[in-house]
């Protein structure tokens, strides 16, 4: 049932990226991509009340429980809790490297798993960044983007945020193809997933607190601002991806 829903859920929204795409290139011009704009938000009323929504949960759940996890856990047991799900990651980061041409950050991606997992004992310990191998999360939104598919519009997610058109069939493709889902799902250890998911996010949270409450304290729209850091994180990161792949084919070339 479970794996049905996630296959109707990704159609749906590749069909959404599809329709949304083709109404965002007619107004956009070429050569855009190394350029920072503003997303559109043409569902702003919609998107506002799920923020909304959003950060009442935050203020009253989610970031009381993210400051006692940093008060309980010392800091190198949270940080050992992010290698270690970093590491989980390992697998959908080369994927999407491959997918996106990039076999130089696919052997990066390769080699920190391999002496993460071995010699950093499952992940717990970063081995790989010591030796010049810094983590790059690349995800199947950025892959997209990779392949000239724009953002679409803006889209505010309940709990997980903000997100685009084009980022969060990202995430669900991602979410089908992630190896601790397929584990799981297939035996009969689901809950593990969902733990794996939660803890995530809390950590992540939990190094967020200080961004956040300056930004909250900040802005004289929350939402506005919320939406447009976010416009600029995921522009930053197709710049500089389509930067490196350019920076890639010109060394290439040079040995021709």
């Amino acid at each position: 049932m479970a794996k049905s829903v996630f296959g109707i859920i990704s159609v749906v929204l590749c069909l959404f990226l599809v329709l949304g795409t083709a109404a965002c290139a007619k107004s956009q011009k070429p050569n855009v991509a190394y350029k920072t704009q503003e997303i559109s938000d043409p569902i702003e009323p919609i998107n506002r009340f799920v923020f909304g929504f959003n950060d009442a949960l935050d203020k009253v759940l989610i970031t009381p429980i993210a400051r006692g996890y940093n008060a309980v856990l010392p800091s190198f047991i949270r940080n050992s809790i992010q290698n270690f799900m970093h590491n989980l990651k390992s697998p959908l980061i080369i994927a999407n490297n491959l997918l996106q041409g990039d076999l130089e950050n696919a052997g990066n991606a390769t080699a920190r798993f391999i002496v993460n997992s071995t010699v950093g004992i499952a992940g717990l310990v970063d081995v790989a960044k010591a030796h010049g191998l810094p983590y790059k999360g690349d995800d199947f939104g950025q892959t997209l983007a990779t392949w000239g598919v724009g953002d679409g519009f803006y889209l505010v997610l309940p709990i997980l945020g903000p997100s685009s058109l084009r980022d969060t069939v990202g995430i669900a493709t991602d979410s089908i193809a992630d190896p601790v889902r397929i584990v799981t799902l297939n035996t009969d250890y689901e809950w593990l997933y969902y733990a794996r998911n939660g803890i995530e996010g809390l950590d992540n949270r939990s190094r967020m607190i200080k961004a956040v409450d300056d930004l909250r304290r900040n802005s004289l729209d929350y939402y506005a601002a919320v939406r447009s850091t976010y416009s600029q994180k995921r522009a930053a990161l197709t710049r500089d991806k389509k930067q490196e792949a350019t920076t890639q084919a010109l060394d290439y070339n040079n040995f021709q």
